[in-house]
């Protein structure tokens, strides 16, 4: 492992740094937006521009590289990406904020799609797995190292912004300057929706349905922990629980995925989400109450992102594998665009705790939609089904495709041994 990390340890290193300035100015729209006196509505708006700004991005991006290079595209999204933090404290009101957040998601989506790019051309055939799951521990570190950061200031003044600015500035130089040459990057076009409902409705459901429990998790967060009056340390402890628990969740449930019944594996993760959610509205704003309610919700979040992944590609030719990865995360970015939304609406209008709500009646259309299905279609033979691999919500067409690209290698590997054996 450590031979595998030594040459891509330069490009871990700037993600780390990217998720630590990305992470905190997510927490911090929330905090600043509640001290401002932002509605949850606003607030909603607001995170959802994020998600419009990553869909677009992800269909843009590629062929902004294919016309300037790998170099351009990534300083001057990087540029745009810092300047627009800086921005954030200068004028704060949500209008001025929704274009904001929408160019803040366009650049990072472009970032993630350069760097991934880098990253898999980095790596072999024999080490793309590793340098994968190395790919998602970095992010997933950086989020939660960022929730850290907060605590070192004061979400009032514009010094937490400088600082995302500053951490997403010097990020660039370790990846610049370990990307010895530009990589090659195709990004398949994405299957259309009815195709790939056509293919896999519990995969093309589910995802849906996912982006907008992740989206609300990330995004309004910190505004139901502002809106219960939690401390900002609190807040930044609550969110990092969203995350951690992907950390603890993310290998289990990979190890089961490829041993149980898919469909079962997903309801069962979904039943936990919900009830995670409704004893998180239960309680009734306890403290560690809330803390164990958010590492279970957003534990189970990351690990059934790759989890329906891999249950669409059982159902599918290896040449549609591509295409398929493709139009799953232009339709989990849908659902992330939707659920702020629908969220935003049922904190104003019923208070705060419709968070959990809102969440639990997510996690439970897919544990049901997951039982319905058992009943339409027979299960794959857990002997032909395609490997797990971990993937964040967050990564681009280019690091999917990359990750379904060596799980049907490593199935197929698999297949083979035991037909010689």
């Amino acid at each position: 492992m450590f031979h595998v990390l030594s040459g891509v340890w330069a490009l871990l290193l700037g993600i780390v740094l990217i998720m630590l300035g990305n992470g905190m100015h997510f927490t911090l729209i929330g905090l600043r937006g509640g001290i401002d006196g932002f509605s949850a509505t606003e607030l909603a708006i607001v995170t959802s521009a994020y998600s419009a700004g990553l869909l677009t991005g992800a269909r843009l991006s590629p062929v902004l590289i294919r016309r300037v290079g790998h170099v351009r595209v990534f300083a001057a999204l990087g540029s745009l990406m810092s300047a627009g933090l800086i921005a954030f404290p200068l004028v704060v009101d949500p209008w001025a904020w929704t274009p904001l957040r929408l160019l803040v998601g366009f650049c990072m989506s472009g970032i993630y799609v350069t760097a991934e790019s880098w990253l898999n051309d980095a790596s072999t055939n024999e080490t793309r797995g590793k340098v994968l799951s190395a790919y998602m521990i970095a992010q997933t570190l950086g989020i939660i190292g960022a929730q850290g950061l907060l605590t070192l200031g004061d979400a009032a003044t514009a010094n937490l912004f400088i600082g995302a600015s500053i951490l997403v500035s010097i990020s660039f130089a370790p990846i610049l300057l370990s990307a010895s040459r530009a990589p090659t990057t195709e990004v398949a076009r994405p299957m259309a929706l009815r195709d790939l409902f056509s293919g896999s409705p519990l995969g093309t459901v589910g995802i849906f349905l996912l982006g907008a429990v992740y989206a609300t998790q990330s995004g309004m967060g910190a505004v139901f922990g502002t809106q219960i009056g939690m401390t900002a340390d609190q807040i930044a402890l609550f969110v990092a629980m969203l995350f951690a628990g992907a950390l603890v969740f993310q290998y289990p449930i990979g190890w089961l995925s490829d041993r149980v019944d898919r469909r079962w594996l997903i309801f069962g993760a979904s039943a936990l989400g919900a009830a995670s959610c409704a004893f998180g509205w239960i309680t009734g704003g306890g403290l560690w109450p809330l803390m164990a309610s958010a590492f279970f919700a957003g534990g189970v979040t990351t690990p059934l992102y790759a989890l329906f992944l891999a249950y669409t590609n059982d159902y599918l030719s290896t040449e549609d594998m591509p295409a398929a990865s493709g139009g799953l995360v232009f339709t989990f970015g849908l659902g992330a665009i939707l659920g702020p939304l629908v969220a935003g609406w049922a904190m104003q209008r019923f208070g705060p705790f419709a968070f959990w709500l809102v969440l639990g009646a997510t996690f439970a259309a897919i544990a049901l939609y997951a039982l319905y299905r058992m009943t339409k279609r027979a299960a794959v033979p857990v002997d032909q089904t395609e490997s797990y691999l971990g993937v964040l919500p967050t990564a681009s067409p280019v690091a999917v495709e990359a990750a379904g690209a060596w799980a049907a290698e490593q199935a197929e590997a698999d297949r083979r041994d035991d037909a010689q054996s």
